[in-house]
């Protein structure tokens, strides 16, 4: 016997209150760790350091990014060249080697990894760090979430094609495409207990607004992407998306060029109904060069700036910066010099009292980074100062607080 409409609707309206208390309930039981931390400490992370077939024509030696490490060489008598880490060259796609950086995470404070996720030509890049390593480790101790690296690919990560510039892969993609990616991070990724929410919203994170307008054809069409995208959160039994910008030259300034009055990032994000934004590293914000103290201090002072926009502004405190790993030996970059664990205790100390200093938004930080190797900005212990890094991050955010 076929059921009414209004049956359908009902039985459909119970599913999904049945769903969301699963999933609520799954949520509090994967918290249970993190009982007596205050601040929700969120390190980024760059899952370029296990094998992986689509780059196997830049890394040959079948170890990702590690192989532009263990060949990095110093540019002059200053910079401290090759890094090396103190765990060896390990494959983060091991749940093995991904259980034992979840443990040196949570034990020092830090409950968060934000990974860098790609999609390139009809399919994602780098995704086994997450599906096979941290999925099919002991995860629940921690959550995680998404930042979808939307950029291009470039020969940035090529230390011999480097200055080609070239193009691998675009990030833009197209309405088709981005529903596809919608479907998979509900269905494969918000559903999991560790996954990181905000009042039970999944939180997504994405790198370059300015591309993603551009795949998907322009501003109104940007804006009716992201706004399918929280269709579907909702239907699949969340109370929303929690969206979450980057906020860097990436976000375009206005949007006047579409006939519309915005004239301000702030103004920018309110029109796409993003909920809050952080910074991936200092280096957007600040030209990378000299004394950490300076760089930090001339970053840092971006924090009163967005502390005013509409939404909530998740500070990021960044370990350094030395990308020359990526450029071959005649080409120096600009670097950070200095940067200790006693200074980046510093300014991790400042975090912390601006999240304090506004008690209404998510205790949230971010930190840049948990292994960006090749740009010299890494929680990971090397054999120059072993855990001091992640030392200091718990002796600022550990559960004590």
């Amino acid at each position: 016997m076929m059921k009414s409409k209004k049956e359908i609707r009902k039985f459909k309206d119970l599913f999904i209150t049945l769903t969301w208390i699963l999933i609520s309930f799954q949520s509090a039981v994967s918290q249970k760790w993190n009982k007596g931390q205050k601040y929700d400490v969120a390190a980024f992370y760059w899952p370029d350091f296990h094998y992986d077939p689509r780059l196997e024509f830049i890394f040959t030696d079948k170890v990702g990014e590690w192989q532009t490490i263990y060949n990095a060489r110093p540019k002059d008598f200053v910079e401290r060249q090759p890094r090396v880490p103190l765990w060896g060259y390990q494959d983060e796609s091991d749940p093995k080697v991904m259980d034992k950086e979840i443990n040196a995470a949570v034990t020092h404070g830090i409950n968060v990894f934000i990974f860098d996720w790609y999609w390139y030509d009809d399919k994602p890049l780098l995704e086994s760090c997450l599906d096979s390593g941290f999925l099919k480790a002991n995860h629940n101790r921690m959550k995680f979430y998404i930042m979808w690296a939307n950029h291009d690919a470039t020969s940035y990560w090529d230390p011999k094609d480097v200055m080609k510039n070239q193009v691998y892969w675009t990030g833009r993609v197209d309405t088709a495409v981005f529903h596809t990616i919608v479907t998979r991070m509900i269905n494969k990724y918000f559903n999991q207990p560790s996954y990181y929410k905000v009042d039970g919203k999944p939180v997504f994170s994405i790198y370059e607004l300015n591309n993603f307008i551009k795949g998907l054809g322009g501003v109104k069409a940007a804006k009716r992407a992201l706004d399918y995208f929280r269709e579907k959160v909702a239907t699949a039994g969340f109370p929303g998306l929690y969206l979450q910008a980057i906020l860097w030259s990436a976000i375009p300034d206005s949007l006047s060029a579409d006939s519309l009055d915005i004239n301000s990032q702030d103004e920018v994000l309110q029109y796409f109904g993003f909920n809050s934004f952080t910074n991936y590293t200092w280096a957007h914000l600040v030209g990378p060069a000299g004394d950490y103290d300076k760089w930090a201090n001339a970053a840092t002072a971006y924090w009163k700036k967005y502390s005013n926009f509409s939404i909530p502004y998740f500070p990021d405190v960044s370990v350094g910066w030395d990308n020359n790993p990526r450029y071959p030996p005649s080409v120096k970059t600009g670097y950070i010099t200095n940067p200790t664990p006693n200074k980046f205790k510093t300014y991790l100390i400042k975090v912390k009292q601006y999240v304090d200093d506004h008690p209404n938004q998510p205790r949230l930080i971010t930190i840049n980074a948990w292994n960006e190797w090749s740009e010299g900005s890494y929680l990971e212990p090397d054999t120059l100062y072993k855990m001091a890094y992640l030392d200091a991050v718990k002796e600022v955010f550990g559960k004590k607080q």
